[in-house]
């Protein structure tokens, strides 16, 4: 695994998205789409107020300064606009794996097809340049819509995680788990992401 780039400035980019890397100033343009709760309801937080966002902020980049994650605003290029953000997570050098997610989107980008250029991308750089081994998904059990859209992208499901997580607001959720392996990438790519190729 070649772990030094995640120490780099990785910025992502086809046709359809800009992915750079979330501590670039542009960040401040996330407060614009973000404080609305449908966008939070399966992610175990809530952004409501001023004093969240500059939490989020800030504690996004302090995930990514200890190692944690390496987080990304998405820039969906037919607009110039910030669209949401992501991030590789649960980054596990010793397995050579992580997890792709914290993913979200303003209303007005979601179901524009910005996830699945996303996602190709940030699955592409994983298994061909950062060479991971596995990489995963996981989706709150009651979150249709997102594993609907993992599916898309040819993961496998490997089950539910049962009392996974508490969330913000002290309730137990329960999480559905997918994944992508390394000798499994260039028939995934081809057979769901043949028009990033």
């Amino acid at each position: 695994m070649n772990s030094e780039l995640l120490q780099s400035n990785i910025i992502l980019e086809n046709d359809r998205v800009l992915l750079l890397p979330f501590e670039n100033k542009r960040n401040i343009e996330l407060k614009e789409i973000i404080l609305d709760d449908e966008i939070w309801k399966y992610m175990g937080m809530y952004v409501r107020t001023g004093t969240d966002f500059e939490n989020y902020i800030q504690n996004t980049l302090q995930q990514k300064a200890n190692g944690i994650c390496y987080p990304f605003l998405i820039i969906d290029k037919a607009t110039n606009k910030v669209a949401g953000s992501t991030r590789y997570g649960y980054l596990n050098h010793a397995s050579q794996k992580c997890e792709i997610g914290w993913t979200w989107y303003g209303k007005a980008f979601q179901g524009t097809g910005l996830n699945k250029a996303c996602k190709f991308e940030l699955l592409n750089f994983g298994f061909e340049n950062i060479q991971f081994k596995r990489i995963q998904f996981s989706a709150d059990l009651e979150n249709n819509r997102s594993q609907k859209a993992i599916e898309k992208l040819g993961a496998i499901k490997e089950g539910t995680f049962r009392n996974n997580y508490v969330d913000s607001e002290g309730k137990s959720k329960d999480d559905v788990y997918y994944s992508i392996i390394t000798e499994e990438w260039q028939d995934t790519k081809r057979a769901h992401f043949k028009e990033f190729i």
